[in-house]
């Protein structure tokens, strides 16, 4: 632990970023902008870690709880007033005080270490960030050795040092003492009527005090935030950063413009990541891993050798074993794969535990959620899910169970077990006719027959054969008793036909009209 204390200032109303929420607490790359200024500074190991807030306070001391001291500043007259606020929780402190702000989330722990130890070796009682940028205000003049001399505000220059290039960050470095004693002489002779800790830098130079100015290597790390497109260029300054920090590790990005992985991902070297790639949270991608282009992969691990996508999707709590293989639209929930499983495309598991060496077909899902709740489902070593199968949670698949394509699973299946839960196929002749109105298509007695399964025309057979056994074992009474009565039914219709054909001809309007009939087609 070092004797500095980082005083952060973060209780600006950040009014521009036209939010509900606190400035700070707005996200680049997963983290909070208050997370990664928290990140910079526990690397320096300070003894006292003190963050000034204001607006919305409550949620930024909850979301950082147990990280750091807070301080309310109620009311904001300026910066010098945020560190006056925090002078009380400071004390009698020695050492080095250092000033740091909220909503400048891109400062890296080398710069703040080259600072302390700029300060420590010229024997500095105040190191003062710089950058060669035109986007900070306050000019930086320097005297013949090189040494502040003073901050001059864009307002207050001449053309001359209109034109000088080093500007003034904002982020200070002070002996305590110095502290203190700068405080004390603020005073608001202002038109905003606030305290500036920049007055400080004047303070310690009419006293005679050794200020040194700092240069930043790279300009944009003290790229602050107010509005939304700050944010999303400070987020696309640090996606650039954690690329390259990948690619020095060993990891493979073809189009690293293309690819968003958040701050906290960690991924093991000899992976591939393709274009179009999104890893968030806390994931852990291990060695050889190969993310396909259009993958999401949320707060997920993956075991070495996983090969993911294209266009795959694994929600958060998802965890792959070695050598997994996951394909196109695939979509992974708080599951558990085990080594060498694969679902190659279309399907959902969800709120699974799921053995080694397990196949899903296409379009196989895991249905975890009931409308009500949600349950898991265990699936065995070497298990194998045939297209499109439902497993209704929450079942068991033994190992080595085979789930039939097609098939709704809702009870358990055992070991060596082969699952079929589907209605048997029945064809309706004629359906689609009907329903479009029209003449259904003709089928020779051959087609019916052969199209028909084999079980189906067996069983046909069989009852044939009972019909025909049973009318050779019909009694020869019966047989003539029947004769006669079939002779009894032709005779009532035939004599039906002729009444009905008698009657017509004693009709005489039916007897005109044929012979009107039979004139006009001799006419013709």
């Amino acid at each position: 632990m070092s004797d500095t204390t980082v005083i952060v200032l973060a209780a600006g109303q950040g009014t521009r970023m036209k939010s509900r929420r606190a400035k700070v607490l707005h996200e680049l790359c997963g983290v909070p902008m208050l997370g990664h200024v928290l990140r910079s500074a526990r690397a320096l190991a300070p003894s006292r870690l003190i963050v000034v807030i204001g607006k919305d306070a409550e949620e930024v001391e909850e979301r950082f709880a147990g990280q750091a001291e807070f301080v309310l500043q109620s009311e904001q007259r300026g910066t010098g007033h945020a560190v006056l606020v925090a002078q009380p929780t400071l004390g009698d402190v020695s050492g080095d005080v250092l000033v740091l702000y909220g909503d400048t989330p891109l400062l890296s722990a080398e710069t703040l270490g080259k600072m302390s130890a700029v300060k420590r070796e010229r024997g500095a009682d105040l190191a003062v960030l710089t950058a060669r940028t035109r986007n900070i205000p306050g000019r930086v003049a320097r005297g013949p050795d090189g040494r502040v001399t003073r901050i001059i505000e864009a307002q207050d220059a001449t053309p001359d040092e209109l034109e000088i290039e080093e500007r003034n960050t904002g982020v200070y470095l002070f002996s305590a003492d110095l502290l203190r004693d700068g405080l004390a002489s603020l005073r608001p002779d202002n038109a905003q009527g606030e305290l500036y800790i920049t007055d400080i830098v004047a303070f310690a130079v009419e006293r005679g005090l050794a200020v040194e100015a700092v240069e930043i290597e790279d300009p944009d790390e003290c790229m602050g935030i107010n509005t939304r497109a700050e944010l999303a260029d400070a987020t696309a300054y640090l996606r650039a950063r954690i690329a390259r920090r990948l690619m020095a590790e060993g990891v493979t990005l073809i189009d690293p413009t293309s690819v968003y992985v958040d701050a906290d991902v960690e991924i093991g070297r000899d992976s591939i990541l393709e274009p179009g790639v999104i890893i968030t949270g806390s994931s852990v991608l291990g060695e050889g891993v190969h993310v396909k282009a259009g993958c999401v992969i949320e707060d997920s691990h993956l075991a070495n050798g996983v090969t993911i996508g294209p266009s795959a999707h694994l929600r958060p709590g998802s965890r792959l074993g070695e050598g997994v293989k996951i394909g196109n639209y695939v979509e992974i929930k708080n599951s558990t794969l085990g080594a060498g499983s694969k679902a190659a495309h279309l399907g959902y598991i969800g709120d699974a535990d799921v053995g080694a060496g397990v196949n899903f077909s296409c379009g196989a899902i895991v249905v975890n959620y009931d409308g009500y709740k949600k349950t898991r489902s265990t699936i065995g070593d070497g298990a194998f899910i045939g297209c499109n199968a439902n497993l209704v949670s929450p079942v068991e698949i033994a190992p080595r169970a085979f789930v039939a394509a097609g098939s709704t699973i809702t009870k358990d299946v055992p070991s060596d077990a082969l699952a079929v839960a589907r209605d048997r196929q029945r064809n309706v002749e004629g359906w689609v006719a009907r329903k479009e109105g029209r003449a259904p298509a003709r089928r020779s007695p051959a087609a019916v027959d052969d199209s028909a399964p084999a079980s189906t025309s067996r069983s046909t057979n069989k009852k044939a054969a009972k019909k025909k056994s049973a009318k050779k074992k019909r009694p020869a009474g019966k047989k003539a008793a029947g004769k006669k009565a079939a002779g009894k039914k032709v005779s009532r219709k035939a004599q039906s036909a002729t009444a009905t054909k008698k009657a017509a001809g004693r009709n005489p309007k039916k007897r005109a009209a044929k012979k009107a009939a039979k004139r006009t087609t001799k006419r013709r």
